[in-house]
């Protein structure tokens, strides 16, 4: 029983700091994706891009050339990571081999990858941009209407990731049931709510969408990671009509839940 006990808060510690690390890279990536991009465009501190360039010498400088290569491969590694490990078969191999930390080791490398990516990426400025708007006063109301877009849409997904059980997400749960002996977690759940889990990969597509695309700036670098992350969001989004239906059962049946702790309150 001691070592059963030793293993289990070994676990249960690996776990814990896993999950700190992956709410450190998650406050990272929306400093990267957001609030950085939006900043520079306020204070005008950092040049983002150099709309003096023709594209024609912008799309053959070698300079610019190089960012978005290594850029794209940093893009690559994320998505190669992100998808190879919730393929099935390795996905099925590594939870032979890890066991209840399989979806810690997930959630470590995704992380991991992101501040790869962080660390590495490469802004373009030596091309023009897409957009840009700089023409007073929309050169400052818009920065602080995107600020409070993107401040809207990630404190939605924040919601979205509390609702959807974020303990489970993180793999803290694999761990605690494996240590009760209650075996995995999804086991408990519905088979209807099995089948939207292995279908509703990224819950958060629409405001996403927003944060990556709503910027009072289009650089070059900022339109492939746009691209390429909206691309991968579409192509991993797999819901269907019966998934449809179970999201609305439930989504009637918390507002029943509402109205009727209401009545009471005014009883």
């Amino acid at each position: 029983m001691a070592s059963v006990g030793l293993r289990g808060w070994a676990l249960c510690t690996a776990t814990l700091l896993n999950s700190a690390f992956v709410f450190i890279s998650g406050a990272d990536f929306i400093r990267f994706i957001s609030f950085r991009t939006i900043n520079h465009n306020i204070t005008g501190d950092t040049t983002i891009c150099r709309d003096s360039t023709p594209w024609l010498v912008a799309v053959q400088d070698s300079s610019v050339l190089g960012s978005l290569f290594v850029d794209l491969g940093l893009l690559a590694l994320f998505i190669v990571q992100h998808s190879l490990l919730a393929w099935s078969p390795v996905k099925q191999a590594l939870q032979s081999v890890l066991g209840s930390l399989n979806r810690t080791a997930y959630c470590f490398t995704t992380a991991l990858a992101l501040q790869i990516l962080m660390r590495y990426w490469q802004p373009v400025t030596g091309a023009p941009c897409l957009w840009s708007v700089r023409q007073p006063p929309w050169s400052i109301w818009f920065p602080l209407l995107c600020f409070s877009l993107h401040f809207l849409c990630w404190a939605i997904v924040c919601s979205i990731l509390m609702i959807f059980d974020y303990p489970e997400l993180f793999g803290i749960k694999q761990v605690y049931y494996s240590c009760l002996g209650l075996g995995d977690p999804l086991s408990h759940k519905s088979p209807r709510a099995q089948r939207l889990l292995s279908h509703l990969r990224h819950p958060v597509c629409l405001e996403l969408g927003v944060v990556l695309w709503l910027l009072p700036a289009m650089s070059l670098d900022r339109l492939l990671l746009a691209g390429t992350l909206s691309a991968y969001l579409a192509l991993a989004h797999s819901l269907d009509k019966q998934d449809l239906a179970y999201l609305c059962v439930k989504h009637n049946h918390k507002l029943q839940l509402f109205a009727d702790t209401s009545d009471h309150k005014e009883e």
